[in-house]
């Protein structure tokens, strides 16, 4: 099976919240197999045209899958190793690619090694798998030692990392993961906490065990270089794009997204050989981006340039109906439970499973939109155009974000008298002019896509 590449297009559920898991783990319940519903939203999520699908976190732990207590057991809530087994051969019989959370940064205060600590203090044999134990003060939680946690989140408890039998369980458990799921990607929480050491580590093992192992990282902020490099990871999450993307309809001012754009991918971007990395509108972390997005009538161009910008675009569970969601202090509201037969049941003011459907099309019939070169064209407060190249195949995207028509001038360069057709519009042609200039006309929050022949 092909690795994930430029020809991926992702579908990301948080299971926990889709699937109706109650937010804590008591730990002796029977395992509910909650996780088989995702069986019966294979369709719909194919449909959308997605070919990958990344499930949030799926291992034993206590409330909301980051507090890791087992990474070698499924949640309990979710199900069992045989359920995701199912899952994972029904989706690579449809030819589809399986990534996991991977939260190796940290564990939960239920991590069996940390409950041992507990138990036994300055005799366990896992004291050093923690970072910073200390046992001359106690822990804001009250334990009788203090150790270093995520962000100030002493429920998760960070690994100390550099400690061999620490790295190696979960090196172990990732070898699991891959012999019992055939996982074909790992998605690393948290990625800009870990060492470079660590990942340095976890390259080379991955390599061993299989060299098409995807490796992705989330980074929030720096440069996605210093984690996304062959001696490290494949690629990071892009969440310059991400704000840029929002912040360009929400101000009037696709001037910042031009500027990102062309910063990471234009003729001097410092991405031009990372083009993987993995764009998105919103996710788990993150208010919905119906909810971000002052003029919800341009929902529809905000996807159209996720999907026609470099990257490797990715849908959040439910964002294709509307949902909405504004980030509180838990969450959870922005993992809610996908009742899919329900849904499609009903009429949505939002609803943008079509859409994305065709856009999943044509990016996937576009050579030049997965794989063709950067080139901004136009950019104005309300409009902005640009090229994506690759052999003889040249795509125009351009977006109105305006409330009025709008009439560009698009300069393409060496394209003097050349014949575009709106991919959107097929009946709608242009032809450039001896300049190469290509004259347009807009309508209020319209998109084009213009190929040439």
């Amino acid at each position: 099976m092909t690795t994930i590449n430029q020809n991926s297009i992702f579908y990301h559920i948080y299971p926990l919240g889709a699937c109706d898991a109650p937010h804590h783990n008591d730990f002796h319940s029977e395992p509910q197999p909650r996780l088989r519903q995702i069986l019966g939203w294979l369709d719909h999520i194919q449909n959308l045209g997605a070919n990958a699908l990344y499930l949030g976190p799926v291992f034993e732990s206590g409330s909301h899958g980051y507090d890791t207590a087992d990474y070698f057991h499924i949640d309990r809530r979710l199900g069992t190793l045989a359920d995701l087994a199912e899952l994972s051969n029904a989706l690579h019989a449809r030819g589809m690619h399986l990534v996991l959370d991977g939260v190796f940064n940290h564990v939960g205060r239920n991590f069996w090694a940390f409950r041992d600590l507990q138990a036994n203090g300055q005799n366990s044999p896992y004291k050093n798998w923690f970072a910073d134990l200390r046992f001359d003060q106690r822990s804001p939680l009250g334990d009788p030692f203090s150790y270093a946690a995520w962000s100030g989140h002493f429920d998760l408890v960070k690994l100390n990392l550099a400690e061999p039998a620490a790295r190696q369980h979960l090196f172990d458990a990732i070898r699991m993961w891959k012999e019992e799921f055939q996982i074909d990607g790992i998605r690393l929480d948290a990625a800009d906490a870990l060492s470079f050491t660590f990942l340095r580590d976890l390259r080379t093992f991955t390599n061993q065990l299989d060299p098409n192992l995807w490796l992705m990282g989330e980074v929030i902020h720096g440069d996605y270089r210093q984690w996304a490099n062959p001696d490290m990871l494949q690629t990071t999450t892009n969440y310059e794009l991400y704000k840029s993307l929002y912040s360009s309809f929400n101000d009037s001012n696709f001037f910042e997204l031009a500027y990102s754009l062309k910063r990471e991918f234009g003729a001097q971007g410092i991405y031009r050989d990372l083009s993987t990395l993995y764009n998105f509108a919103d996710n788990h972390d993150v208010t919905r981006i119906a909810s971000q997005l002052h003029d919800k009538q341009q929902l529809h161009l905000l996807y159209f340039l996720l999907f026609t910008m470099p990257g490797i675009p990715s849908v959040y569970y439910g964002s294709e109906f509307g949902f909405e969601g504004v980030k509180q202090s838990d969450d959870w509201n922005l993992r809610p439970v996908f009742d899919l037969p329900q849904l499609q049941s009903k009429t949505h003011a939002y609803d943008l499973r079509g859409w994305i459907g065709h856009l999943s099309y044509l990016r996937q019939s576009q050579p030049a939109l997965r794989f063709g070169n950067y080139e901004e064209v136009l950019v104005a407060s309300s409009q902005f155009a640009f090229s994506r190249e690759t052999g003889n195949d040249c795509v125009v995207v351009a977006v109105n974000s305006a409330a009025e028509p709008a009439e560009l001038t698009l300069p393409l360069r060496g394209k003097a008298n050349w014949r575009f057709v709106d991919l959107l519009n097929p009946e709608d042609s242009y032809t450039s002019d001896t300049n190469g200039n290509l004259q347009i006309s807009m309508r209020p929050n319209q998109a084009v896509l213009l190929k040439n022949g």
